[in-house]
């Protein structure tokens, strides 16, 4: 079976609901999943502001390398689990992973080192990593947001849905998903928002809003 590239932030609210979707196909096809990165904090970088690799501690990118320094030193297995518990611990419960001290504390209850934190920020390789995934992305397949999802040298933004889904829906989605990737020409399809899908976003993504110290920025995309 083709594998998958999943480019992603963990930051990312819509890119964590499309995660467990996804692990929700591979339990059941054993669909093999590359986890690949992606900076939103790059992306929708603000003229005059600092790149987020110009600060000491930023976002976003600092636990994407942390990510990075997990896959080079134990594989994706590595990442696929950092990556689960960030996304549950920072869209479920409410913790702030974006606090290095929190993400410490959070790597030794899935058995790594807490001097990953650390270990990671020291060493700029681990900036690296992070940088030539997301300028793959971007000059490969002109990405501008996650998920990205790349298969066969074709790359899908989305699915966009909230909440993932899983069990059976979980691979109905997967065929419908499969079934865009035999129209390379198909370029978008997409369902306007209403008020009550606002609300149903909303409730879904309460955690996320009281646990972020930023406000969303996304620049205007083609």
């Amino acid at each position: 079976m083709e594998h998958v590239d999943f480019f992603f932030d963990p930051m990312c609210p819509w890119a964590y609901h499309s995660s467990r979707w996804i692990r929700s196909v591979r339990e059941q096809n054993g669909l093999p999943i590359t986890w690949r990165f992606f900076s939103l904090e790059t992306i929708n970088h603000v003229e005059g502001k600092k790149w987020p690799w110009e600060r000491e501690w930023s976002y976003g990118w600092s636990q994407l390398r942390i990510g990075a320094y997990l896959g080079r030193e134990h594989g994706n297995d590595a990442v696929d689990r950092w990556y689960e518990a960030v996304g549950e611990a920072f869209h479920v419960q409410g913790r702030r992973t974006q606090d290095p001290v929190v993400h410490a504390a959070l790597l030794t209850e899935i058995g790594f080192a807490a001097s990953t934190v650390e270990a990671a920020i020291a060493d700029p390789t681990t900036h690296d990593l992070v940088k030539r995934d997301h300028d793959h992305v971007v000059v490969e397949h002109a990405a501008y947001g996650v998920p990205t999802l790349v298969r066969g040298g074709h790359a899908l933004f989305g699915p966009v849905v909230v909440p993932g889904p899983e069990g059976p829906e979980a691979l109905r989605l997967w065929d419908l998903v499969e079934g865009w990737w035999e129209f390379p020409h198909l370029y978008e399809l997409r369902k306007p928002k209403t008020n009550a899908d606002w609300a149903h976003i909303g409730s879904h993504f309460e955690t996320y809003l009281s646990a972020r110290d930023w406000q969303t920025v996304a620049n205007p995309v083609a």
